[in-house]
């Protein structure tokens, strides 16, 4: 049932490496495309809802979370996928997970979680996505987890960026020596390309970042400028969402284009040879890298690094740390769920999880019960 046309260095279902635990289907879909539906239905997909992105949630409906922007990133790993002839149902399947893991108010609260973890093995979203599906899930009648195939599980685990680099150290199932397959290479940078883009979207409306200052980016300018030819007498918050748009258009061809450059440069036909090369295929061209590394930048200083978010990140990290440390004095304050687990993972883990899965306003309402002596428990 898999397309017909996918290219020989494609990941195919029917030579996956299966899934750690024997069963029984009631239906004859392809591995991948049951990957991306227990990811759909599994309760840490929804909670991803109310996740940050870069805004909380209580500052406005408008805005992206982690559920929407997960979204956007399947929309576009898909349209790479397609042109590049790989199993979009890979992809798409490693879009809707790759943020499975992480924790209330984004980078912030890995932050906290790790450096509280640090004694205990630490805190990294990646290995705490395939901790979701491997273990925290709890749907079907002979395993916990969610039993997805061994190159969902892999490329989950392989998925990095400027903020995620895990090593290897206790995932050897998932050979850190080879590189994942061009579906798991795909995400890295269709995450960049979302978030870059999207956030400038949300910046922008928020008036945290500036037109005038955004015009001295050459990616934003040159793309500003064609859309300002085309469309000359488009209103600007129009002008600013086809500039959005093109953007995006701009950097999935360039990418799908150098791709395409690399694969036939390096003779690749098959997956074998996709692994074993030696660094990954998938890239942008070498200019739009590095005019995507100045927006990048751009969006560091003036978004992230902004007072009015620094000042949601500190609060953020005053009370999930005071919420861990409380966890970890009082553990019977966790659902007695919770604390049947406390012997087989530890307390400390599972402390860690309970607040890793929380929402942004779970955690709020959360820290008012237990601090707040007028809030009902």
């Amino acid at each position: 049932m898999e397309r017909p046309d996918l290219a020989g260095y494609a990941a195919q279902s029917e030579t996956s490496l299966g899934r750690r635990y024997p069963e029984v289907y009631k239906d004859d879909r392809p591995a991948f495309e049951r990957d991306r539906d227990r990811i759909i239905h599994c309760a840490a997909f929804r909670r991803l809802e109310y996740k940050t992105q870069v805004f909380v949630n209580h500052e406005g409906d408008y805005y992206r979370t982690r559920l929407t922007h997960s979204l956007e990133v399947a929309q576009i790993g898909r349209g790479i996928a397609r042109r590049l002839k790989l199993n979009e149902d890979l992809v798409e399947t490693l879009a809707l997970a790759h943020d499975l893991g992480h924790t209330p108010f984004g980078h912030t609260g890995e932050d906290v979680l790790n450096r509280l973890m640090s004694p205990y093995g630490g805190f990294e979203h990646n290995r705490q996505s395939l901790r979701v599906v491997e273990n925290l899930e709890e749907r079907y009648p002979d395993f916990n987890g969610l039993n997805l195939s061994w190159e969902a599980r892999e490329g989950i685990i392989k998925h990095s960026s400027d903020y995620d680099l895990p090593d290897g150290s206790g995932y050897e199932e998932y050979r850190p020596d080879l590189r994942p397959t061009l579906e798991a290479q795909i995400i890295d940078l269709a995450d960049e390309i979302a978030y870059n883009n999207h956030d400038i979207d949300d910046g922008l409306k928020a008036r945290y970042l500036k037109p005038e200052a955004l015009i001295k980016i050459d990616i934003w300018a040159d793309t500003y400028a064609k859309v300002k030819e085309k469309y000359p007498s488009l209103p600007e918050d129009r002008q600013i969402l086809q500039t959005i748009s093109h953007l995006i258009g701009y950097l999935i061809m360039d990418l799908v284009d150098q791709t395409r450059v690399n694969i036939l440069e390096a003779g690749i036909s098959t997956q074998e040879a996709v692994r074993t090369h030696s660094v990954n295929l998938v890239m942008f061209s070498s200019e739009t890298a590095a005019r995507n590394r100045e927006l990048k930048r751009f969006l560091y200083t003036n978004l992230y690094r902004h007072y009015k978010v620094e000042r949601m990140r500190i609060k953020a990290e005053r009370f999930l740390t005071m919420l861990f440390e409380n966890y970890l004095q009082n553990p019977t304050l966790l659902p007695s769920s919770y604390q049947e687990k406390y012997e087989q993972y530890g307390r400390e883990r599972v402390v860690c999880d309970y607040i890793a899965g929380m929402t942004d306003r779970y955690a709020l309402d959360e820290y008012k019960r237990l601090f707040d002596p007028y809030e009902r428990v």
